[in-house]
């Protein structure tokens, strides 16, 4: 995707170096904004090999509002373990919040606190009331992200309905991204919110439209300027990535008995060979994987 790769040769050419949480320095960039056309194919990188299979667990996960790590170890998915507590929980799991957000109901002395299902509300809206500016998802919960280890990285999305140029409605989704690690995390966001954005036009009966994403802080992990920490350093990488002409996107179809939210929490059930027949992409032909190591 151009769109990527500009972010990477944005970040590289204008970034400056600074200092973060986990003593690897970045280059960073402030504000990169970009928009991809679903009906073009969908988003996957091309430029080297992505997990299909890890996005699909992972965002199934999120829509069920679980904060345990089973299911994700049980398709052998493990990128949440670092951030895990002893008992195999993430107290900060994005799909709590967009299931389970804290709301204050009642006033006074009946006040007490219960929860919003914005996922929910979300789904039942877009069918009663496509054209609304309100079909908000946010994962940033105050209490929770001011004393998280890992405060939500993609914090806030919402759908929005637009005309095609033939009258046609058109769902789109934007993300803002307070944190976003372009080597790593990045690609995985744009196929987990495409996935997303395909997912709620089946629930509501619009095509998908528009994926549009906003990073507000754009970096790439990099060795210190003394050379050390080079094991971190995903510069390189890149780089390998630039050299890359990207190939032509794949093709998402979904079951077609995959029609609401209910229908997709059996899923992380079965075994992960059936779970995916489910998702099936048709022409994904990407460059070899580079690895990155995370900065944790």
């Amino acid at each position: 995707m151009k769109q990527y790769l500009d972010v990477v040769r944005a970040v590289l050419e204008r970034g400056t170096r600074k200092p973060n949480r986990t003593g690897v320095d970045t280059i960073s960039t402030f504000n990169e904004n970009y928009e991809i056309d679903l009906r073009l194919g969908f988003p996957l990188l091309t430029t080297k090999e992505i997990s299909w299979k890890n996005i699909v667990v992972e965002n199934l996960w999120f829509l069920s509002g679980e904060t345990h790590i089973g299911l994700l170890k049980k398709h052998g998915c493990k990128f949440w373990d670092p951030w895990a507590d002893d008992d195999g929980f993430v107290p900060s799991a994005y799909g709590n919040f967009w299931r389970h957000f804290p709301i204050h109901e009642g006033s006074g002395d009946s006040a007490r606190v219960g929860t919003s299902d914005q996922l929910c509300w979300v789904a039942e809206e877009l069918r009663r009331n496509p054209m609304s500016r309100r079909l908000v998802v946010s994962a940033w919960a105050p209490g929770n992200a001011q004393a998280s280890k890992l405060p939500p990285c993609h914090l806030l999305f919402m759908f929005n309905v637009q005309l095609d140029d033939r009258g046609e409605p058109l769902l789109c989704l934007h993300l803002t991204q307070r944190s976003a690690d372009v080597a790593l995390g990045v690609p995985y966001n744009i196929a987990g919110y495409a996935f997303l954005l395909e997912l709620f036009a089946r629930f509501s009966g619009i095509r998908p439209g528009l994926f549009g994403h906003t990073l507000v802080d754009a970096h790439i992990y990099t060795r210190k300027a003394d050379g050390s920490m080079a094991e971190y350093d995903h510069v390189p990488g890149l780089r390998e990535q630039l050299t890359r002409t990207p190939r032509a996107l794949p093709r998402l179809t979904i079951d077609p008995a995959i029609r609401s939210l209910d229908d997709l929490r059996p899923l992380l059930e079965e075994d992960t060979a059936s779970l995916m027949k489910h998702f099936t992409l048709a022409g994904y032909d990407p460059y070899p994987a580079i690895p990155f190591k995370v900065a944790v």
